[in-house]
Parts: structure tokens; C-alpha cells; sequence
């Protein structure tokens, strides 16, 4: 077994909470849950509605599979947390389905939950592989 790798991506989103980007051992990266905020100004207002902020989402955690050299075709699972699920989910599915190649789809969960740090609506993690 290979040593924990924890990674912070230079040009990745200021953190709101004491966290790495990401980890890595054996070829299995796990990112962490990303907030939709701007990752060039963590005090920007947060993108309106869902759609917009599940985009930034995705956005900031294609910037830390870049950084590691991956992209969303090494994306194994994706976690979702929602804010106001039965108001939200359609609308976030319709957004997060332009992000990924047809057919090739990560197996995923979606979570109501009663709060997520920043006032957010989403927020997302992954499991990638390395190739």
C-alpha cells in the first residue's frame, strides 16, 4: 500500500473549511465536496439559483481534476448534497448531465440535507481513478 498523497491545487478555490483539494492513494483520488464559490474571490456573492451554482460546482472541481491531471472521464462516484432537494433536483440533474459524456455516466448518490457551509445550495465530491 502506497503512502496518502493530500493535495492542494494552486489555482484551485480558497478552501472554506480545513481541508486538502484533494487525497490520493493507489490510484483512487477522492475530492473534496466543492462549494459554488468563485475560486478567483471567495468573498464573491454566490452565483443565483441552482443551475448557476451547480455549473460553478462542477467548474471547481474540473479546476482540481486538472490540476491533477484527470478529467471527468476518471470520475468513478459523485456525492450530491442539496439544500432544497424537491425544489432543486430536476433542475440540478439537467444542469450536471451537460458536464458528462452519454452513456458514461459515474454512479452517484443525491442527499437532502438542511444546510451546506457558505448558504450554498449544492455542493459536490468525487471519487476518480487514475488511468
Amino acid at each position: 500500500m502506497s503512502d496518502i498523497l493530500y493535495h492542494m491545487i494552486a489555482d484551485g478555490p480558497t478552501p472554506v473549511a480545513p481541508f486538502s483539494h484533494a487525497t490520493e492513494v493507489n490510484g483512487f483520488v477522492f475530492l473534496t465536496g466543492q462549494m459554488p464559490t468563485d475560486p478567483g474571490n471567495d468573498q464573491a456573492p454566490l452565483p443565483d439559483g441552482i443551475e448557476a451554482q451547480t455549473r460553478r460546482v462542477m467548474d471547481n472541481l474540473i479546476l482540481i481534476l486538472d490540476g491533477l491531471d484527470l478529467g471527468l472521464s476518471d470520475v468513478l462516484q459523485c456525492r450530491i448534497y442539496l439544500t432544497e432537494f424537491e425544489r432543486d433536483y430536476a433542475a440540478m440533474n439537467r444542469t450536471y448531465l451537460e458536464y458528462f459524456e452519454a452513456g458514461r455516466l459515474p454512479a452517484r448518490t443525491t442527499i437532502g440535507v438542511t444546510g451546506l457551509a457558505v448558504g450554498a445550495l449544492v455542493e459536490i465530491d468525487m471519487v476518480a481513478r487514475r488511468p
